[in-house]
């Protein structure tokens, strides 16, 4: 009987925990994205047009925003307006030093043409022997590439279960393994700490 409970417990919290914690993360991201609308005058708020809070607006305005952005600096004056305004941050102290380095950020991992993050790959980490899965960012460069003789890759190696924090290694292009499994699917191996397995295939014992 006890293992009966235990076995129902688990199976329990194997459907509410996910379904919860996807919960919390959408209504967070909905809440947080519902503070745009502080960007509009109080007048034009829909909580005072309207009468009553609608929920989520916020995700519209926002993704309406992004679309009206992107066209806008897709044109041929749009582009000239954004480099102006890069010159610009560029030129502030403390603002330039900040902006510089997330916008190299945001074009690496945003970039069409980028393969940041496009890749997934088997490397030896922490010491030899030992494997792990990272991703692969591109290949070295500046002075560091005049040291590195041979192919050699700049890669990710993220940290379980927060993958937001780990650590940036450069290894031989050989000593990198890729694997058949897409970005989403590695990151959910990771996060899971090898639970979930990608593409649903057991390994064989």
């Amino acid at each position: 009987m006890v293992a009966a409970i235990r076995k129902w417990l688990l199976s329990g919290l194997l459907v509410i925990v996910p379904l919860a914690i996807t919960i919390w993360v959408l209504e967070w991201v909905l809440s947080t994205l519902d503070q745009t609308l502080l960007i509009l005058p109080s007048s034009w708020q829909p909580d005072k047009l309207l009468g009553f809070h609608i929920p989520g607006f916020g995700v519209l305005l926002a993704f309406g925003s992004l679309l009206l952005v992107g066209f806008a600096a897709s044109n041929f004056i749009g582009k000239k307006l954004v480099g102006w305004w890069d010159l610009l941050l560029h030129r502030i102290p403390i603002v330039s030093s900040i902006y510089s380095g997330v916008k190299q950020v945001s074009d690496t991992l945003f970039s069409e043409n980028g393969n940041a993050f496009r890749k997934a790959v088997l490397i030896q980490w922490p010491r030899e022997g030992a494997w792990t899965i990272a991703f692969v960012t591109g290949v070295p460069g500046g002075d560091t590439a005049n040291y590195l003789q041979g192919d050699y890759l700049s890669v990710y190696v993220p940290t379980t279960p927060n993958p937001t924090g780990g650590y940036f290694i450069m290894l031989r292009a050989s000593e990198c393994v890729e694997l058949k499994m897409s970005v989403d699917e590695a990151l959910k191996y990771i996060v899971s700490m090898g639970v979930v397995v990608p593409n649903g295939v057991l390994p064989h014992q």
